[in-house]
């Protein structure tokens, strides 16, 4: 029986680690962690945190990538969740077998994006936040006739299980209460670039509550939330809403 191949495309500082947490502790699923991030770092040059080490790691050509994420689920596991980042997707790079996968979108506010960004590198570009390349995407599956469920971080966090259950549901399994909580610690499964990126992640057992933030960014960071704005209303007037 084929794995029901789960590919939860991000934009990067949203809830997408918490939210592979959240399925790798269902007991019928397996996760894979931005298993682009290799070729994405390789084709581009970018000088992102741990780049030596990520590229040796991980895959650097995208099109054995894509068969293996189209192939057999690693253990055979029922469900296959993969984290995908939205910037990862390169000009150049078929699209095709995204098609292949169940496909759900993560979006969160940019003004909050960008802050968090800008907390931990020192520049932002419109193309790292990865909006621009979600709208997209969206686009293309849905003119393939399969517009991808979309999820709002901010509703999210205001609701989790309700948000979980009806994505379980579209996704056609039933949903896990332990897809709430998790136990604090690394996992064999996070990317070799955790140890940059998910100490907090590290230190969470459930999703963090919502809370509000006071937020000022002035100058190219503004420039680029203000340019990333418009995807994000137009994708978040198609979210999901339990």
């Amino acid at each position: 029986m084929s794995a029901l191949r789960i590919a939860m495309w991000s934009g990067p500082r949203n809830i997408s680690t918490a939210m592979m947490r959240s399925w790798e502790n269902r007991p019928d699923c397996v996760v894979s962690d931005e298993p682009l991030y290799a070729a994405y770092l390789a084709a581009t040059g970018l000088d992102h945190p741990g780049r030596d080490e990520v590229i040796a790691d991980g895959e650097t050509d995208w099109r054995r990538v894509a068969t293996a994420l189209t192939g057999p689920a690693p253990g055979d596991a029922p469900v296959w969740y993969q984290k995908h980042m939205n910037h990862h997707l390169l000009a150049g790079m078929d699209r095709g077998w995204i098609r292949q996968l169940h496909n759900v979108f993560l979006i969160r506010d940019p003004d909050e994006v960008v802050a968090s960004y800008i907390r931990s590198r020192a520049e932002v570009a419109q193309e790292d936040i990865g909006l621009l390349q979600q709208a997209e995407l969206y686009d293309e599956l849905a003119a393939a006739g399969a517009p991808p469920p979309v999820i709002d971080a901010g509703d999210f966090l205001r609701d989790p299980e309700a948000h979980l259950r009806v994505l379980c549901d579209l996704l056609g399994i039933e949903f896990s209460p332990r897809m709430l909580r998790w136990p604090a610690g690394p996992r064999d499964s996070d990317g070799i670039w955790a140890p940059y990126w998910y100490d907090a992640v590290w230190k969470s057992t459930g999703f963090a509550p919502a809370r509000p933030r006071d937020i000022h960014l002035d100058g190219a960071a503004r420039k680029v939330a203000d340019a990333c704005r418009p995807a994000y209303e137009w994708l978040h007037a198609r979210r999901m809403r339990p």
